[in-house]
């Protein structure tokens, strides 16, 4: 992967492009998909806890936050990765809302403590680490009641494991990405 830029779609940062290195494995939600997600998102974003698992360029969790969100953690294992969120962080002045916490997505939800009202799920195509998240998720309580996810994946590739729980409320799929909101139904 080569490194590039992703642009903030809405809110307050708008327009806003943020550098992201050349990283194995990292694929930025795509603006078209970013835009059709955080419309579906626009009556629930508003002052809310979110965590962005699988960070990579930090696309989804800057751009909660700068829709309204009141905070963002960005779960990110990749050095290069964590170097230039914090970089961004700081560019943008969201030292407040944002933290970036350098750490394998797994291995922090074994050790998390705080329920997140938004989540947001979009591991690396070639692993099988989906699953395994939203086992977690559930397993420790990480998602508040009525609480949101996002899940993210290859259209050929159909998560095997969800949460009874979780009512599917939005999908949709744009080339090889399928996306989906839940509901937490707690």
């Amino acid at each position: 992967m080569k490194a590039g830029k992703v642009r903030i779609v809405g809110g307050k940062w708008r327009r806003r492009l943020l550098p992201f290195p050349g990283v194995n494995g990292l694929r930025p939600t795509p603006d078209a998909v970013r835009e059709t997600v955080f419309n579906w998102l626009m009556p629930y974003i508003g002052g809310r806890a979110c965590l962005d698992l699988y960070a990579g360029s930090g696309a989804l969790g800057f751009e909660a936050v700068s829709r309204g969100a009141a905070s963002a953690v960005l779960v990110e294992k990749n050095p290069k990765a964590v170097k230039a969120l914090r970089q961004n962080q700081q560019v943008i002045d969201a030292e407040h809302q944002l933290s970036v916490t350098a750490c394998a997505a797994l291995q922090y939800l074994s050790t998390a403590k705080a329920r997140f009202d938004l989540i947001f799920l979009d591991p690396p195509f070639a692993t099988d680490e989906l699953e395994k998240a939203c086992y977690q998720l559930q397993k420790h309580g990480l998602i508040a009641p009525d609480g949101l996810i996002y899940l993210e994946h290859a259209s050929d590739r159909k998560p095997i494991y969800l949460p009874e729980n979780w009512r599917e409320l939005k999908s949709a799929q744009r080339g090889g990405v399928c996306y989906t909101l839940y509901q937490n139904e707690l």
